[in-house]
């Protein structure tokens, strides 16, 4: 039967300030290693092998482990190893998926300052934000007078320690010739935005110059990376982040229990809940409860999965492999 670890004696401060690029040997104050992705991997450009993520909880030994130390180390290596997508389509993949960001621009108001809004946007077929903006807007004029802009994107807007995407570029009206494609693709993501056919509205995009990336703030372990236009309009999004909310909320609420065991079995932590957020052709990731404290963990395929259908597989045989542990 498979260890599951239990800890006698967990001080978990989910919100640490510390600079933990380093972590030290001796017992942790238990920084921010919950984030959802360990990013000194997410940093690299290549994925982990499969087999390598999937047998993490197998190469992990917890036995006697009873110290803070050593339960910070069981799921620190079980985050490291998780396979996940390579950085340049997981951020394309979250662009794509996205809805709301803050853009900032050249305020023609406040000379020499920036301005910040709060906008809804969409993405065309190469991953470029479409906006919807108003002429008796300020950021619509500040772009008018100045194309310069960036649109920041937050993969969980109540997590800092998540995925931090900056999009810099120049917005520049869309042409009649694009406007219909560009009406279609931004009310498939804001079907209730009857306003944009408004006379004071009109369709701008954000032409990437650089797209930059990082893990999130106060985290244990940073990353943050720069990338071209070209290698971003050329990254794919995944093909199974699609059905995130449909599985999810069939998994949270029809399969709860289940959930919680899988979670179990991969990482051996004897976590309390376990809530899925989000899924891609790699794995998915929980938000998991241990005595009253949140934390988020990346949760492995035993392999990729091809579509929808091959989900439910996985799920099944990683629910049968958790309760073949268990008896």
């Amino acid at each position: 039967m498979k260890s599951v670890v239990a800890p006698t004696a967990l001080s978990i401060s989910l919100i640490p300030r510390v600079n933990a690029r380093k972590i030290p040997n001796s017992s942790p104050p238990f920084p921010n290693f919950f984030s959802p992705k360990p990013y000194s991997f997410f940093s690299s450009p290549l994925v982990r092998p499969l087999s390598m993520a999937a047998s993490a909880a197998q190469t992990a030994s917890p036995g006697d482990v009873t110290t803070d130390a050593e339960v910070f180390q069981l799921i620190k290596d079980h985050q490291e190893k998780a396979a996940r997508l390579p950085p340049l389509e997981e951020i394309r993949t979250v662009i794509n998926h996205s809805v709301r960001g803050m853009l900032s621009t050249i305020s023609q108001k406040y000379e020499g300052y920036p301005s910040g809004s709060m906008v809804d946007f969409a993405c065309d077929q190469d991953g470029y934000p479409i906006l919807a903006v108003s002429s008796l807007a300020n950021h619509t004029k500040d772009l008018l007078a100045n194309t310069k802009c960036s649109l920041l994107v937050a993969k969980d807007p109540e997590d800092k320690t998540d995925l931090l995407i900056t999009v810099h570029g120049d917005a520049v009206p869309v042409s009649e010739e694009d406007k219909g494609d560009i009406r279609t693709a931004y009310l498939t993501r804001h079907p209730n935005a009857f306003w944009v056919d408004f006379g004071d509205f009109q369709f701008m995009r954000i032409e990437p110059k650089v797209v930059r990336y990082v893990s999130g703030i106060a985290t244990a372990l940073l990353g943050s990376e720069e990338f071209t236009k070209e290698a971003y309009t050329a990254a794919k999004v995944d093909p199974i982040a699609q059905f995130s909310k449909p599985v999810a909320s069939h998994m949270n609420r029809d399969h709860a229990e289940d959930t919680k065991l899988i979670v179990q079995h991969v990482t051996s932590i004897l976590v309390d809940s376990a809530y899925m957020l989000d899924l891609d052709s790699l794995g998915f990731y929980v938000k998991a409860t241990y005595r009253g404290n949140a934390f988020k963990l990346r949760i492995p395929f035993p392999r990729r999965a091809e579509d929808r259908k091959d989900v439910k597989t996985l799920v099944v045989e990683m629910l049968q492999a958790a309760k073949s542990q268990s008896n």
